[in-house]
């Protein structure tokens, strides 16, 4: 199939890009060309670039015949955050009959939930802004799907990870002072009693996802999948994880959140949010459905980017003993 991919060079996309023609498919990336994919691969010799501002294109209305003139059979969609830019999606693929749209969501469409690990089909009560915005998008897409318009599959992966950026750590934020505190046995102030959870998961596990719901179009078609690894890890545990990659014991503290949100006030706003949603999915109906299978743990995927600190030299390692 002819496959455009909407943000081809970002986290997902350069895993994904590669697996789409490793198996066949002709694939159109579209980017706004300011970066090049996270890793080198030979696939990306074979495939078609398309530079475009997706912003820029949506103010004038043109964005989604754009893409339509690409004449896609997929449209894999990774960088959509609001109805308005789904609608322009969806109203120019309607001129293509044949055009399935699969679309990346997240996991945050859920908010507080009741049970865990939670389901698709849990009640949604979103909070803040993004998770907001992108449970909407969700819905809007689906009903239409459902309703005999553009068939849609949406994808919501976790926190993703993978060598290239830094992960989300055991603080619930990018702070890399957190990661060389634990890799120098020094302190480290947890908010709460480092209980809550995150739910990490590789890009290239996302990507295989996507690949499967792009080959498998018949059975994802009208639905939504979490994406992610097997389990949750807690903050606390997270933060003893890595300091033994170190060679080192957690040396840990904790604050109320209030109090650890005055004292960090640069990191106050990712750690609320994360601590707030406290993220633990099951991926049963990913498995199910897709054939999705988690390469992965959380703790393996989360040691991928930080071997790539270390790599980068943007964090030392004088004893590193990665998880296996």
């Amino acid at each position: 199939m002819r496959v455009v991919v909407i943000g081809g060079t970002g986290h997902i996309g350069s895993y994904l890009v590669p697996r789409l023609v490793s198996v066949g498919h002709t694939v159109v990336c579209v980017s706004r060309g300011e970066h090049d994919p996270y890793f080198t691969h030979p696939a990306w010799g074979s495939v078609e670039n398309v530079r475009v501002d997706r912003n820029a294109e949506e103010t004038r209305g043109a964005f989604g015949q754009r893409i339509a003139a690409l004449d896609p059979d997929v449209v894999v969609d990774l960088t959509c955050f609001t109805v308005g830019s789904a609608t322009q999606l969806v109203e120019a693929l309607r001129t293509r009959p044949d055009a399935y749209l699969v679309h990346c969501g997240t996991v945050w469409v859920h908010g507080f939930v009741c049970e865990v690990p939670v389901r698709e089909d849990a009640k949604r009560r979103p909070f803040g802004a993004y998770g907001i915005a992108k449970a909407a998008v969700e819905e809007f897409l689906l009903a239409q799907s459902r309703s005999g318009g553009v068939p849609v599959t949406v994808l919501h992966p976790g926190h993703i990870v993978g060598p290239g950026w830094a992960p989300i750590g055991p603080a619930g934020n990018r702070d890399p002072d957190v990661l060389s505190a634990l890799s120098g046995g020094r302190a480290v102030t947890l908010p709460n009693l480092g209980l809550e959870t995150l739910h990490h998961v590789h890009a290239d596990d996302v990507a295989q996802a996507f690949e499967r719901a792009v080959s498998d179009r018949d059975r994802a078609i009208g639905e939504s999948f979490h994406i992610a690894s097997e389990r949750a890890i807690t903050l606390r545990g997270y933060a003893e994880a890595v300091a033994s990659w170190f060679g080192q014991e957690a040396r840990l503290e904790f604050a109320p959140l209030a109090s650890w949100e005055a004292q960090n006030s640069d990191h106050a706003i990712a750690t609320v949010n994360h601590v707030r949603h406290s993220t633990n999915v099951s991926i049963d109906k990913a498995r199910q459905v897709l054939g999705y299978s988690p390469r992965y743990t959380s703790l393996q995927a989360v040691a991928e980017s930080v071997r790539s600190l270390i790599d980068r030299g943007k964090l030392e390692a004088a004893d590193w003993r990665p998880p296996r």
